[in-house]
This record gives C-alpha cells, structure tokens and sequence, in this order.
C-alpha cells in the first residue's frame, strides 16, 4: 500500500512545484503568525491553485478564530483544515459543522500517556497527526525539528487513519516507517535548508526514500507466500 506524503510548510511557488514533481499526496499551508512558514490566506490559495485537484490542500491553524477560519473555508477552500493547538474534540466537531471542513488535529507525544487523547476525538475529526510534543519554552506546538519515540506507537490503532509527524527528512523516514508502520507522513523543517526555506532537492529525497520504504515492503510481502510454498514444490 502507497504511503501517503504531505509536505506542509510551503510558501513559494518553486515549493508547490518540489512537491508537485516528487510526487507528494498533500500539500500544506501555515496559519499562524510565530511561525516562520505562515502565509495570508490570498497567498496560499494563489499557490494552492496549480495544485489543486493533484494533491490534497491542508491548512494548518493553532487555535484559530471563527474570522480566519471563515476566510480559510471561503479562499482557500481546502481539503482538511490541520488544527494543531489545544482544540477540544467539541471545538473540532463546532469547526466541521459550521465551516464544512473536514478536521485533522494534531497530538503532541512525549509520552505513552498522551496517545490516550486520540480516543477523546473519535467521531470529532476524520484524521490524526502524531507530532513531537514541543519542548519547554517553545514558540510554536510543532515544526520544531524534534521527533519523539517511535515505540510508542506499538499497538497503536485509534480506528482512524493517521499521520506520523516531527523530526522526519530523509535519512531517518524508512526506519520511522519501518518502527511505525504509519500509512501517512508529515514533514516540514526536514525538508529545509533554513527555517521556512524549502529545499527542492531535500523534498524530492524525502519522496524517494518513503517510495523506496513502500517498494520494499511490496517486496517482503510478495515474498512471503513464495516462501512458505517452497517446501511444498520441492516435495
């Protein structure tokens, strides 16, 4: 099965086309003012319209009011709306209700502990994403560059699809996949020369790394089956 790759963070048309060209699934826009890859809504939807109806449009708000959000809903008309602060499973539902937005919120993970808040957002949000708790101090709740630990996910399965996020670029994506076995990706600074600086060449290794995972796991599946049948030929 084909990992889906968002690549979130983008503000310049050379992003959209890095994306475009790898073979991203999603593509993602930042609405918030500490961040250093935030955008206005009319640059976003400028950018977004080469892509849309190719990849999937994420627009990533933090604890949004209901007046961004509107313009959000209205220009951008995005796919999903990424709500990536302290949002409640109530705040959630509220956002898909009036605005007709499909919901993806995020989760900061430090500890076992906070993978038993995905169950509170069943039925409030179509997706998760699993990001790296923020450390003490920071400025933002995620493109910080930080992964967590992976043996978290052990077992894990919210009963709704899910994006593995924070601190991945494409040295450490396959051993992420291979530990996780998420079926979805988010990357940002990994994929950066600079904070807010895509890295077109770093976007299209990431790409490659996580089709390379997925040829390889097509691999050991096709190759089981082949294996238990052998003792059978040969009698």
């Amino acid at each position: 099965m084909k990992t889906e790759v968002k690549i979130c963070g983008l503000t310049k048309p050379e992003d959209i086309d890095a994306a475009l060209a790898a073979g991203a699934d999603w593509i993602g826009f930042v609405f918030f003012a500490k961040s250093p890859r935030s955008l206005s809504v009319a640059r976003a939807a400028e950018l977004a319209s080469p892509a849309r109806g190719r990849v999937g449009i994420v627009a990533l708000t933090v604890d949004a009011q209901d007046d961004l959000i509107e313009e959000i809903a209205r220009d951008l008309k995005p796919d999903f709306i990424q709500l990536h602060g302290s949002e409640t499973p109530e705040r959630a539902t509220e956002i898909r209700s009036r605005f007709g937005l499909r919901a993806l919120k995020a989760l900061g993970i430090g500890e076992r502990a906070d993978l038993d808040r995905a169950s509170l957002y069943a039925g409030h949000v179509e997706r998760l994403l699993l990001d790296a708790r923020p450390p003490k101090g920071a400025t933002r709740p995620g493109g910080n560059g930080a992964s967590f630990d992976w043996r978290l996910l052990e077992d894990f399965a919210p009963g709704m699809p899910w994006f593995l996020s924070g601190g991945l670029n494409g040295d450490n994506i396959g051993a992420a996949l291979a530990a996780t076995r998420a079926s979805a990706v988010d990357v940002s600074s990994g994929v950066e020369r600079a904070p807010g600086e895509k890295d077109p060449a770093e976007i299209a290794r990431f790409v490659a790394a996580v089709r390379a995972h997925d040829a390889r796991r097509g691999d050991a599946k096709d190759a089981r089956p082949a294996a238990k049948a052998a003792p059978v030929a040969a009698a």
